[in-house]
């Protein structure tokens, strides 16, 4: 029998070559190439037996509705897209000591209530688990442990009796299958490992939360492959200087993706922050320049954020960019806009732009907001505190129309703010109850702002 061909595997973007070089010709990552020695037991192509034939249904068809697995946490619920799915598989990613495993133990003993849950932790011991609990007040709740990595055993243990309601399995990354000879952590056992959780969790009608590790880009480590295998994707983000953490949907296939959950962490752990509007503008100071309230939509929800900008003389000779939760090239974008259409001088100062309480924006709604931020700090004129500002800005300059206007109002409204500075609707909706000041063109906020009448 021939031996087989040994292969070299990218541990980054999972591609294979049958030599080892120092880049990936594929990512071009450098010194992320491995030997992987195959084994003739695992495969990934069609296997020699007997085929058999599939039955095709029609796509107009009666499918019962599915009921979810409800946590109790409702921030965690409202990411899940209203509870988790029985035989769903879902892949949670987040820096480490960020608080993946604090949630997931929170979530467990919730679960714990209603039925058999089993936490698996390759990482920790059992003492520390438990030690965990007892400091999150929950070394009461209903949940069986186990430490270990081995996914054979994992697997044999779970099928023994009857189905668990949900399984956690802390990490991914150091799971392995004996039937590989590759160390765990490798972009073949994550692979594998990832495979065998999933199949179980379809077969058998458990969900399974499957926590991984992430890059220092932010991205999940080992094969993409893996969020292709999942029903979710969801990323734990948030600063250690700040104690609020996101929980942020960015794939979900029974649910709306981009929905965000909010919570606190505390010294009894996370906390669930209902209105995270009023709570992120807490400590805003009102008469300082250069800070705007932005009227943003998070998935389904809509989120007031505050929105710091810093103009000031630059210590050395070139001029720096510090940006803080938001795109910096969006911010490029913004400057030059300014600068060519409205004819205002940035070049030569530092810029330093920052969403407060640690959120992370990625919509253009953003764009009027960063605007007028950053027209107030160079002119020294604070902003109105009772004004929101939402709509994104074009390269000719003008102020183009986003989307849920309506709930971005409403939720100004609901807050106490008394206008909201917007993109030209057409019709003005004056039954909301809030001012609003439409822009055209971004020289109609330029001029009201440097004449301080918005103040």
């Amino acid at each position: 029998m021939a031996r087989p061909a040994e292969k070299f595997v990218c541990q980054a973007c999972g591609a294979a070559s049958t030599k080892w070089s120092g880049r990936c010709d594929a990512c071009g990552e450098w010194n992320s190439i491995t030997e992987e020695a195959p084994t003739g037991s695992v495969h990934y192509g069609l296997a020699k037996g007997k085929s058999r034939k599939i039955e095709l249904v029609p796509l107009a068809g009666q499918t019962k509705d599915v009921a979810r697995l409800i946590s109790g946490m409702a921030e965690f619920d409202r990411v899940a897209g209203g509870g988790l799915v029985p035989g769903s598989a879902v892949l949670i990613g987040g820096d480490p000591g960020i608080g993946k495993s604090t949630l997931l133990l929170q979530v467990m003993a919730a679960i714990g209530s209603q039925g058999d849950a089993v936490y698996i932790s390759g990482e920790e011991a059992i003492d520390q688990v438990r030690l965990r609990a007892r400091r999150l007040g929950l070394e009461g709740a209903q949940v069986r442990l186990a430490a270990e990595t081995s996914v054979r055993d994992i697997l044999a243990t779970l099928e023994a009796g009857p189905p668990p309601k949900a399984v956690v399995i802390d990490s991914i990354q150091t799971m392995w299958l004996d039937s590989l000879d590759s160390a765990p952590g490798t972009v073949g056992q994550v692979r594998a490992a990832s495979h065998e959780l999933v199949r179980y969790a379809k077969t058998r009608g458990v969900t399974v939360l499957l926590v991984g590790h992430v890059t220092k880009d932010g991205q999940i480590a080992g094969p993409r492959v893996v969020e292709h295998m999942v029903d979710a994707v969801l990323y734990f983000e948030g600063e250690r200087g700040h104690q609020f953490r996101i929980l942020r949907g960015v794939k979900n296939r029974f649910g709306a993706t981009d929905e965000i959950g909010v919570f606190e962490m505390t010294d009894k752990g996370l906390s669930e922050v209902t209105n995270p509007s009023a709570l992120f503008l807490t400590t805003r100071d009102a008469a300082v320049s250069g800070a705007v309230v932005f009227a943003g939509i998070e998935g389904t929800r809509p989120l007031l954020v505050e929105i710091q900008a810093l103009v000031a003389q630059p210590a050395v000779g070139t001029p720096r960019r510090a940006v803080v939760g938001w795109d910096s090239s969006r911010l490029a974008m913004v400057l030059a806009v300014l600068e060519t259409r409205c004819g205002l001088a940035f070049g030569g100062r530092d810029i330093y732009l920052n969403i407060a309480g640690g959120l992370k924006i990625s919509e253009p709604a953003a764009d009027l907001a960063v605007a007028a931020a950053l027209v107030s700090s160079l002119t020294g004129q604070p902003v109105a505190p009772d004004s929101v500002f939402f709509g994104e800005i074009g390269l000719s300059g003008e102020v183009r129309a986003v989307g849920q206007t309506d709930a971005r109002i409403k939720e100004a409204q609901k807050l106490g703010f008394k206008r909201a500075i917007l993109p030209a609707l057409g019709n003005a909706r004056g039954s909301s109850g809030l001012g609003l000041t439409e822009i055209r063109k971004l020289d109609d906020l330029v001029d009201p702002l440097s004449r301080g009448a918005l103040s």
